[in-house]
């Protein structure tokens, strides 16, 4: 009776000790892992501004796949002297338990045509948007993605061109106060940045009554039959078109009107955001017409590069007041280089014999956010990116 006893309690203790013991290792190991992740994205984007600063080309890798093994081990021995006479009972309880872990990494340099067309080719105006819409400061999106704003006459040719670029200083300035000036638009509700949504019209006059089926069918497919005061027949079908910045709201327009903006907007690239500031609107005292023209992912970077030595960027003072102390920041995003570590907390990398971090403020580290996302945006899932470099412990 006592043997069975003593097995009993000793099954009882190793099974405690392994629920215990593996659920905080394994809660730890995959918090560390994704926190390892975090910082070597953090890291290669302050390691390619370092390097655009430094005049080298830019070079990213990617930890495609981490794959750990864990093994929890639980070890229990116990012997004794069990008597039934008087006397002293003799037990020894030795209990024991071990946890490891075998990571495997996959290391993948990124390149190839794909990724190089990836960074070099414009954000689309819907990135833009989607920032925007996410609760992102518009002036914050506009100078860290835009490389200028063309402005353009109400039939969509060109008139001029405003560069955010500090070397070209009444340009930038401008450029500057009107991010500013769509930022208060957007503080005051004024603002609407928004896809076009308008009825595309595929079939005008149709005379004959359609069926059940292609009734049917066409609500399955987005079209819409429709019967005109002539007894006749128009189909339809629901249209997201381009992004649009104004200070009048577009579903105010009449569909026609929508449908004709949405093929003038179509002359301009992908990566160009609509603006139309109308005078008779909300801040209508700095009237504009013309697209924000985006920048690719390595346009970005090579701006922020060259901010940190050669061309910094410097204050503007906006037209317009601005509700929190940082929204007229000097620098889009502001790289500090130091001989000394700095604050364990910010995005740091070492480079050359110096620090490279990000600013301590709140606006420097939203705008290296705002760039980790768009940096996640361009890379995606790349395809064909060579044999990867497995790593294992």
């Amino acid at each position: 009776m006592r043997r069975a006893t003593l097995n009993l309690l000793s099954g009882a203790v190793a099974v405690t000790i392994g629920g215990c013991l593996g659920p905080p290792v394994l809660e730890r190991q995959v918090l560390g892992y994704d926190e390892v992740t975090r910082t070597l994205d953090e890291k290669l984007l302050l390691l390619n501004i370092a390097r655009v600063s430094n005049e080298e080309p830019v070079h990213f890798t990617s930890t495609s796949s981490i794959a750990a093994t864990f093994n929890w081990t639980t070890t229990l021995g116990a012997s004794g002297e069990l008597t039934e006479s008087k006397g002293t009972n003799f037990l020894n309880l030795n209990i024991g338990g071990s946890a490891s872990e075998n990571p495997t990494f996959s290391i993948s340099p990124i390149s190839g045509k794909e990724f190089t067309e990836r960074v070099a080719t414009p954000f689309q105006d819907t990135v833009f948007e989607f920032l925007v819409f996410q609760g992102g400061k518009i002036n914050q999106a506009m100078r860290l993605m835009g490389a200028g704003i063309e402005v353009q006459t109400p039939d969509g040719r060109f008139v001029r061109f405003i560069e955010n670029d500090p070397q070209r200083p009444k340009e930038y300035e401008e450029f500057r106060r009107i991010a500013a000036h769509l930022q208060w638009l957007n503080d005051n509700r004024q603002l609407f940045v928004r896809p076009l949504v308008f009825n595309e019209t595929l079939i005008t006059d149709f005379k004959n009554t359609p069926s059940a089926g292609d009734i049917n069918n066409g609500f399955n497919m987005g079209l819409r039959w429709r019967q005109k005061p002539n007894g006749n027949y128009e189909l339809t079908r629901l249209q997201s078109g381009r992004v649009v910045v104004a200070n009048f709201d577009p579903m105010s327009l009449s569909d026609q009107q929508r449908f004709e903006l949405a093929e003038k907007i179509k002359k301009n690239p992908s990566g160009f955001v609509y603006l139309d500031i109308q005078p008779n609107g909300p801040g209508g005292n700095l009237p504009i017409q013309g697209a924000i023209k985006l920048r690719s992912m390595f346009q970005i970077l090579n701006f922020i590069a060259t901010g940190i030595r050669i061309a910094p960027e410097f204050a503007v003072s906006a037209n317009v007041p601005t509700e929190e102390p940082e929204a007229e920041a000097r620098a889009t995003l502001k790289i500090n280089i130091t001989d000394n570590p700095p604050d364990q907390r910010l995005p740091t990398v070492y480079f050359e014999g110096h620090y490279y971090s990000v600013n301590d403020t709140v606006w420097d580290r939203t705008t290296f956010l705002i760039l980790s996302i768009l940096f996640q945006t361009t890379i995606g899932r790349i395809e064909n990116i060579g044999i990867p470099i497995t790593i294992s412990k």
